[in-house]
Parts: C-alpha cells; structure tokens; sequence
C-alpha cells in the first residue's frame, strides 16, 4: 500500500514536475489524428471514493484478466488520508483521457484513440521509446524491461487472462479491458450493465464502488451517477479531460448509487 496523501495531493496526483509539463507542450504542438471513424459510444468509468473499501480486490481482477506482472499493476490502490477517522482510498487506472498527452508524443502512433474515445495501443508499433510514459501525468504506464514469464499469483483465484501478454520493449498500460467490450456488443451485451461485457475491475467490485458505461446514454450507469453526485477528474487543470470520475467520500450522504453490472 502506498504511504497516505492528503486530497489535495491526490488531485495533483502523479504531476512529475517540469519535465511532464514541458512534454505536454511540446507534443500538442503536433498533435496525431484519433483512429478514423465515429461512434455511438463514449466510455466512461466513475469511482464512488464513499464506498470503496481498499480491498484491491479490483487491481487483482485485472492482473488477472490482462496477464499483468505483480510488479507492475494497471490499477493502482492508493489510500489517502482519513475523513472523520474513516479510510479513504483512491484506484488509479489510465485515464483514457479526450486530450491524451501520451497519445499526442507518441512519434510512431503506437499509441492512439479509438472513436469510442479508448486510449489503445499498438504493440506492434511501439518502438520502447517511453515518450508516453513520460508524458503521463498519472502515472498509469509501465514499460517491459525484460520478457514476463514468470506465473500470474491472481490466477485461477480471479480470474483467467483473456489477452496475450505483451512483449519486451513496449508501454503498457489499462485498456478498459477493450476485449471484453467489443465481445459484449457483438452479442447483443450492454457493458456497464452486462458483468461479461464490462472491465473486470468493475465487474469485480464487491461494493459497487466503480461503475461504467457510455456517456452518450443519459441512462447508463456512469451518467446517472454523475447527474446525480458531484464529481472530480484528476490534474483537471492540465485540460486532459479524463474519462475516469471521482465521486468524493460523502460520509454524511448515505444513500446508496445503483450498482448496475449484473
């Protein structure tokens, strides 16, 4: 578990000092073109910081799920500090952010949008660069420095890996579980609300603290929730526009948001 920080500092998470800043410029100047197409879909994920209990029990879902090292988790649990003397916890997974400083420094286009608005990447691309690490104000890529062939501690016990592992000299990094989307829609599915259509972090939630769907449907899960909770996005004022939401613990609110995923 990570040291506690304050709220504040949890807003400001993972912002690396002058180095990130100058990158981000730098890579807006020549920005790269999303995916072509449109969609009828925008994906979002929203985290209800009041309920969520620091189980990690979602950060082992996806190590799980996508074949990730121990060591190098797409899903970080960060605990912040207490409110009213209660824990307060925070996951980080990539942003998927409108304004992608990763995907605008990337010189090869490894790493790009999807018209559904999912930050993807193109292992076969990435030439081990590590621009978009660097340019990540949240910290959510990791970079393969050797070949991973050591045994996945999260399986069987949650979960089976249902993408193939990615190879030495690339980024990484969370893809809203992009995989089991696409299938959920093929058949006829509704991620957010269909557990084998949605991301296993959020299908694995054992308290309905994270909930996802499509922006684009005023009765998805996430935008339900966001009409009727006040929210915050991370590092709001590097203009990013993140697709994860916060919901902040409102410890005087007990009402409970619908959990959705079925």
């Amino acid at each position: 578990m990570n040291a506690k920080v304050g709220r504040r500092d949890f807003i400001k998470l993972a912002a690396v000092g002058t180095a990130v800043s100058t990158i981000t410029i730098a890579a807006k100047g020549n920005p790269l073109p999303k995916e072509a197409g449109s969609s009828p879909h925008r994906w979002a994920m929203v985290i209800d910081q009041a309920k969520c209990v620091g189980c990690a029990e979602c950060s082992l879902a996806c190590q799980a799920h996508n074949d990730t090292r121990e060591d190098a988790p797409w899903n970080r649990m960060i605990e912040l500090k207490p409110i009213s003397g209660e824990a307060v916890y925070a996951p980080v997974p990539c942003m998927h952010c409108e304004n992608a400083p990763c995907v605008d420094i990337c010189p090869v286009g490894a790493t790009y949008h999807r018209p559904d608005g999912i930050v993807m990447m193109d292992y076969d691309k990435c030439i081990g660069c590590r621009y978009c690490q660097l340019a990540c104000p949240y910290g959510a890529r990791t970079f393969n420095w050797e070949t991973h062939t050591g045994e996945n501690t999260a399986v069987p016990e949650w979960g089976e890996p249902e993408v193939e592992r990615r190879t030495r000299g690339v980024a990484e990094k969370c893809t809203f579980c992009f995989h089991r989307i696409d299938r959920g829609l093929a058949e006829g599915l509704t991620p957010g609300i269909d557990r084998q259509a949605t991301p296993a972090c959020v299908a694995a939630c054992p308290v309905g603290a994270r909930l996802f769907g499509n922006l684009n449907d005023p009765g998805s899960p996430v935008s339900q929730a966001l009409a009727k909770y006040p929210s915050i996005q991370l590092r709001q004022d590097l203009g990013t526009n993140p697709r994860v939401y916060y919901l902040p613990a409102r410890r005087e609110d007990d009402e409970n948001i619908e959990e959705g995923v079925s």
